[in-house]
């Protein structure tokens, strides 16, 4: 299971980076989002979310119940630390799950924003473009051609002002990707130093095993 959620991180993450950059795959992977956000698929991903957030709840308590164990004043033997250590990471990359799933709904949502500010400033832009080519008006229609050029002109300035905002949170959510991306290292780092007490625990075990026949012998 540690090893299907760490692909699952590596997958978002690298989805986040193709969001963040304006590459051909951008757009594939926008309408890809758009489809899956039709019809039945915002209940297929609310039942995968529901489910691992289900098991990230469930292994928190088996921890919680082994450190209870300790606080009882028993000695928890090496496979229950074992077992407390491999709930804490489960726990950790599954909440992590959650966040990257929750990341890149958010770019998702953001690029579309932008890309709709974009286009109703363009068609501001093309209007206000037409109304100051308009020579032969009378003077009241100038006007009112210029009152609503200046309308059009303070909602350019609001929309490149949104736009501004939005391509700010773009940049930082990179510097978020940046920071995953190097806690997700560590994760693996963690997992490669429990799979090595767990090898470990397992010797000395052994060897206290072995150790009574020993004694028999002599």
């Amino acid at each position: 299971m540690i090893h299907l959620l760490y692909t699952v991180i590596f997958a978002e993450m690298a989805l986040i980076l193709l969001l963040l950059f304006k590459t051909p795959l951008r757009k594939l992977i926008i309408l890809t989002f758009d489809g899956i956000k039709r019809g039945r698929g915002p209940v297929v991903v609310k039942t995968i979310g529901t489910t691992v957030f289900v098991v990230l709840l469930s292994s928190i308590y088996s921890l919680v119940k082994i450190q209870r164990r300790s606080e009882d004043g028993a000695v928890l033997n090496p496979t229950d630390q074992v077992l407390a250590s491999k709930h804490l990471l489960e726990a950790s990359l599954m909440g992590f799950v959650l966040f990257l799933s929750l990341m890149i709904d958010r770019l998702h949502h953001y690029i579309r924003e932008l890309r709709l500010l974009r286009k109703t400033m363009e068609t501001a832009k093309k209007q206000n473009r037409g109304f100051e080519d308009g020579k032969n008006t009378s003077g009241e229609e100038v006007k009112a051609l210029g009152e609503e050029i200046a309308a059009l002109k303070a909602k350019i300035k609001t929309l490149e002002s949104e736009s501004e905002s939005k391509g700010k949170e773009l940049k930082g959510a990179q510097g978020e990707t940046e920071a995953l991306r190097k806690q997700a290292d560590g994760f693996l780092m963690e997992y490669d130093r429990l799979l090595e007490d767990n090898q470990n625990l397992r010797n000395q075990l052994e060897s206290v095993g072995h150790s009574p026949e020993g004694k028999k012998g002599m």
